[in-house]
């Protein structure tokens, strides 16, 4: 026997490790925790998800990809951590391509929230306080995540400058999620997986999205497109299940494999519908030219707008 064949035949010897860069509660962990729960019947192993927060998911995304590329640490990849910080800042320890690409996963809508309570019942409400001046504040996961980026975006296709709004930092979209529901900041840009429970309990006012269409859980909120914004529609969540680089081959064919039959699943199907995701899940190479787009256009952005840290 190979060796190649006798690692294939060993791999995985242990609990694969999921790293969740973002904190519990959001929609990385969530997206983990799904991932998780039914690909172990794939895998011949438990997998388990571990949250390594900070810094806008850059502390556990380096840690992934200084990890040992045996396949049994991995990264619940998100288009924050992996496309938009890079793009932001040129300082972190890490490209957008240091890493194996195993395969996208789901696709997530953005949803732009208010507090239940918010005097600002519409998007048009909103945009008329900003450009009258009022001093609103907005939350994110962190300087240079998505959910910072996309208010950034959303102000400049407003013609607005890029400060019209205070930007108030969390730890993960969950903390920022709490935030808005406790009153603290005024509007958020998030994944709409990671607000959805805010607004079916009435705690939370969605007042835009970012898909093409309407989105069935929320009927009743307009498209970026139908205010106007069809520019907006580019602010999309993603997951996507990401590997050290230079992965030997028969941990990277192992994982096709698992995702290929999780593709698959029904019950990771409607799980991620019911988080209100779009089931995604993709070759490597497909993957790692859709995450080339998505990082290439929010770097074009930040460049023009000069927020780049370098």
């Amino acid at each position: 026997m190979t060796c190649a064949t006798l690692a294939q035949a060993e791999y995985p010897s242990k609990p694969v490790t999921l790293i969740s860069p973002y904190g519990p509660g959001g929609a990385a962990d969530l997206a983990a925790r799904n991932l998780a729960a039914v690909v172990p019947d794939y895998l011949g192993a438990d997998v388990i998800v571990t949250n390594r927060t900070g810094a806008a998911g850059v502390t556990g995304s380096a840690y992934v990809s200084k990890s040992r590329p045996d396949g049994h640490t991995l990264l619940l990849a998100r288009v924050g951590s992996q496309a938009a910080v890079p793009a932001i800042n040129r300082r972190i320890p890490y490209k957008w391509d240091d890493f194996t690409f195993l395969g996208l996963l789901e696709k997530n809508p953005f949803a732009l929230v208010v507090n239940a309570d918010s005097k600002y019942k519409t998007f048009d409400d909103l945009v008329k306080a900003v450009k009258d001046g009022e001093k609103l504040s907005y939350a994110s996961a962190g300087v240079g995540s998505l959910l910072h980026i996309a208010v950034v975006m959303m102000l400049d296709e407003l013609g607005l400058p890029a400060g019209a709004m205070q930007h108030i930092p969390f730890k993960g979209g969950g903390k920022a999620a709490a935030a808005l529901t406790g009153g603290h900041v005024d509007v958020m840009f998030q994944n709409l997986s990671g607000v959805i429970g805010g607004i079916k309990s009435g705690q939370l006012r969605a007042i835009a999205v970012t898909s093409e269409e309407r989105f069935s859980d929320v009927a009743d909120v307009p498209t970026v497109a139908e205010l106007g914004h069809k520019n907006l529609e580019v602010i999309v969540g993603w997951s996507a299940l990401y590997g050290p680089k230079n992965m030997p081959a028969e941990v990277t064919d192992k994982w096709r494999d698992v995702l290929s039959k999780t593709k698959q699943d029904n019950t990771w199907i409607e799980q991620t519908k019911r988080l209100n995701s779009i089931p995604d899940i993709r070759s490597s190479a497909d993957t790692k030219s859709f995450v080339e787009q998505q990082y290439t256009g929010f770097k074009d952005v930040v460049d023009r707008l000069g927020l780049a840290i370098k």
